[in-house]
């Protein structure tokens, strides 16, 4: 039986443990002075954005790399020349006393990788357009017109793997999902196996010669896609006998600011939690030095995550991991069943007396026309705790008490209790549509299960104290599957307000590792204040974590609501200011709920990174754009200056556009 296709195997089992946290145990690989593999640090890279040209230039940002936090830094080398001038950017770097290991980054040009691994610590090789060109065409193999592409694959990637050999360079086969070959994609289609298979490909050759200085990559903009492909090519190498080469996790193409933080961490924060992973990049469309800094905090999250409290063991994943498949559930009021996952902002620490009060969550109340408006982050409930709010909610939200203060409330239209578990075993009234219980993994024990388990009002509040947290309620989700219950639960996590920016990556990862695996009706996401601060102040943390839960549903691609931008995050082969475009185009396009945009530096990461955007944007050369439709190119050759006018026009022709501050919106969830 397809390991695809088998939810109930034991092959399913992808990582060390599904409930205890251990690193997965990987053979070391050398590059340079700064080995990697379990028995060392996660390490963190980062890439250069200028032209590899650029002697000093690439110096100087290599230096503010290194300052951040960068422990390895690749440069990409598009051509002979640029492999060339590696030895310039090497030896200036020694010279001002820093060593630190260099990657080239090679794309469609074998002999400029064949020069750079003479250089550098390291080179690393995109399967999908080493030995091949992407015509998107659909080729009918046979096995053995199959088997002839293998040996011409072959023939063009033996040099350099002997020359890796000679000079001790370490290579990193590097999979991307927009970037798959004809050939693979006619084989395996779109899919995260096609990934692995891309990859594996190239390893049986380097292992054939016996080279094993070998890390891999499975990378993809979609995060379900990019953590299913990883899973996936562990329990590829473990099936085929393979060694346990390290990992190199990141998310192409994640954007900027908070969303891109976000969409990094969904995926490698879900990764990271399964002792998956021995490097990291986190690819924003910001300066290279931006980078480290993230990948570092999800990183260390992991340093002391060992030992934690106990969580029941697994034998076998009730789930198939490598496959997405929303988990299912009943529907209670508006959660669950079909519904997309709702998101409940907690006020019960605020004392809310104004309409103004709510536009912390998305809900304006209008006195010219008297009435509410909400925008696409609107937030579907408020949690009020133990006081209700004194005026009355628009449609558009529900409030949710404590128990005995919804108990002493005469009106309860669109108000609803949420008790403990001991109030709801002795409650003498619930609501007749939707109660919330709270509770973690033990107070839901079977007996409770049991209870519940043909109740039709009741939706789970789950949380959990454990430092070990995202594993032990994924735990009680496998627990629900297999007890066959239908329940569905909302997720919420509570943090201290004084995390920074460490907020927004560990909710990310604690709730979207859990939402990439179809776990999740719904997120509250609580604040735990360490000390006093202002109704002002709240309600601008308010305003946080109501985007922050919008984004991991965006990110977890499991609520659309905004526009999505795919953007990479600039490299020497980028003609344009990349940070610059993008900024112009969300300006004028961030109103268009549900669209996915690909802004992309060049050709390498064009139509293939962009793989499900619905429209594209892509240098082609200095001051040429070409503009595409899914992965059809529509117009070239573009100059900058016309290319945001001309990408807008190509919507309007679609029907897709729609005037900012109109109403409607799209719905493409």
């Amino acid at each position: 039986m397809s390991i695809l296709t088998a939810p109930d195997n034991k092959l399913n089992m992808y990582c060390p443990s599904l409930t205890e946290y251990k690193r997965r145990e990987t053979i070391t690989i050398k590059i340079g002075d700064i080995p990697m593999g379990s028995d060392y640090p996660i390490r963190v890279q980062s890439m250069t954005t200028v032209d590899t040209m650029d002697t000093q230039g690439s110096i100087e940002e290599v230096i503010r790399m290194v300052d951040s936090g960068c422990e390895y830094v690749r440069i990409t080398a598009p051509s002979v020349k640029e492999a060339q001038n590696l030895e310039n950017i090497r030896k200036g770097l020694h010279q001002i006393g820093i060593f630190i290991p260099l990657i080239a980054d090679i794309h469609f040009t074998p002999n400029a990788a064949e020069l750079a691994a003479r250089i550098v610590e390291k080179v690393r090789i995109n399967p999908g357009n080493y030995a091949d060109r992407k015509r998107f065409e659909v080729i009918d193999y046979t096995d053995s017109s199959y088997a002839a592409e293998l040996e011409r694959i072959r023939e063009k990637f033996i040099p350099l793997i002997k020359i890796c050999k000679e000079y001790g360079t370490a290579m990193r086969i590097g999979t991307n999902h927009g970037s798959l070959s004809d050939r693979i994609l006619s084989r395996y289609g779109d899919t995260p196996l096609g990934m692995v298979e891309s990859a594996l490909e190239f390893l049986r050759i380097c292992e054939e010669f016996n080279y094993f200085n070998i890390a891999l990559s499975m990378k993809s903009s979609n995060t379900q896609v990019m953590v299913e492909a990883y899973r996936l090519l562990v329990q590829r190498l473990d099936e085929e006998g393979l060694k346990p080469y390290p990992l190199h996790l990141g998310v192409t193409e994640a954007g900027e600011a908070e969303d891109g933080r976000i969409k990094s961490a969904v995926g490698i924060g879900t990764l990271l939690e399964d002792g998956l992973g021995d490097t990291v990049r986190v690819s924003l469309t910001e300066a290279p030095e931006k980078e480290a800094p993230v990948a570092r905090a999800l990183v260390e999250r992991y340093t002391h995550r060992a030992p934690h409290e106990h969580i029941e063991a697994i034998e076998a994943c009730p789930i198939n991991p490598f496959q997405y498949t929303r988990r299912e559930t009943s529907e209670v009021f508006n959660i669950g069943g079909l519904n997309v996952p709702r998101v409940i902002a907690d006020y019960s620490d605020l004392t809310v007396e104004q309409y103004d009060d709510l536009k912390s969550i998305g809900h304006f109340f209008l006195p010219v026309p008297d009435k509410w408006a909400m925008n696409d982050q609107g937030a579907d409930f408020i949690y009020s705790g133990s006081k209700a709010i004194p005026f009355m909610l628009p449609n558009g939200l529900k409030e949710i008490l404590d128990y005995q203060q919804w108990l002493e409330h005469h009106d309860r239209t669109n108000k609803f209790p949420v008790m403990m578990v001991h109030e709801y075993y002795s409650a003498a009234e619930t609501s007749s549509q939707l109660n919330f219980i709270k509770g973690n993994i033990h107070q839901f024990d079977i007996p409770f299960l049991e209870k519940i388990r043909e109740e039709k009002n009741i939706v789970l509040l789950l949380h959990s104290e454990n430092h070990h947290a995202m594993p032990e309620m994924r735990r009680f989700f496998y627990r629900l599957v297999e007890m066959k219950i239908k329940t569905p639960v909302i997720t919420q996590r509570t943090y201290e307000t004084d995390l920074g920016d460490s907020l927004t990556l560990y909710s990310a990862t604690d709730i979207g590792g859990l939402l990439v695996d179809g776990f999740g009706d719904g997120i509250l996401l609580s604040p735990d204040f360490q000390y006093p601060i202002s109704h002002k102040e709240k309600l601008t943390l308010a305003t946080t974590y109501n985007s922050i839960a919008f984004g991991i549903l965006q990110a977890a691609r499991t609520r659309m609501s905004k526009t999505e931008y795919i953007s990479c995050p600039s490299c020497g082969r980028t003609l344009f200011d990349l940070q610059e475009t993008t900024a112009m185009i969300r300006k004028y396009t961030e109103h268009l709920k549900g669209l996915k945009i690909g802004i992309m530096g060049c050709i390498v990461n064009g139509p293939g990174e962009m793989a499900d955007a619905d429209y594209g944007y892509v240098g082609m050369g200095k001051d040429k754009i070409a503009l595409y439709r899914g992965q059809e190119v529509v117009k070239r050759s573009v100059t900058a200056a016309k290319a945001v006018d001309e990408l807008i026009e190509l919507i309007k022709e679609d029907g897709r556009w729609i005037d900012p501050g109109q109403d409607e919106t799209f719905n493409l969830s």
